[in-house]
């Protein structure tokens, strides 16, 4: 039985060309949804919005709004080939993507970035139930991610963050071991 500490440990980031293909069940999709639902927020405001491409066809969809949305905000002198084909065909093996925004309330007594941390905390709790059902992920902030025009495009307002682009598939490459560059304990300080 895997336990939370499992899990967490276990987490890993996969590239969407890992994926295979197959496609994630509505249920585990639900579920992994469900779980943001719980995570903490100041005020119960619950600022996380999610828009989610489902199926091969809608994946790959959106990988031609991104790129199209990369090269149509971008000058002919910045404009990279590479780049705008990788986000084309970026979402070709997945099963969804999601696009995880922070959708900021009315109430200006909880600060912009308690709102961003509890948006990120919700999608922490996405990849945690991907993990424990065996479906692979990859938060990306690459390419038009947080631009202005990004997020306009799928209606998100001035005051609103994009903070992740959520690739979903599943793999048959064998997930790497964790790593960290130092112990917690290297990052703890306690007063007693």
């Amino acid at each position: 039985m895997n336990t939370i500490s499992d899990i967490i440990q276990k987490r890993r980031t996969i590239d969407p060309d890992c994926f295979n293909g197959k496609i994630v069940p509505k249920v585990i999709i639900d579920k992994m949804l469900a779980a943001t639902n719980w995570a903490p927020n100041h005020g119960h405001t619950e600022p996380w919005d999610f828009i989610i491409f489902e199926g091969h066809e809608k994946c790959k969809e959106f990988g031609v709004i991104h790129a199209n949305l990369y090269k149509a905000n971008n000058t002919p002198e910045h404009f990279l080939q590479k780049k705008y084909d990788k986000l084309l065909h970026r979402a070709d093996n997945c099963s969804h993507v999601i696009i995880c925004t922070n959708k900021r309330g009315n109430s200006k007594n909880i600060p912009d970035l308690e709102e961003i941390c509890a948006t990120s905390a919700a999608i922490q709790n996405l990849l945690l139930v991907a993990q424990e059902n065996g479906v692979a992920t990859f938060w990306s902030t690459g390419g038009l991610t947080h631009h202005d025009a990004f997020k306009a495009y799928f209606g998100y307002s001035e005051k609103d963050t994009v903070l992740a682009v959520i690739y979903i598939g599943y793999t048959d490459v064998e997930i790497p071991e964790g790593k960290r560059n130092s112990d917690f304990s290297n990052k703890v300080k306690y007063y007693q």
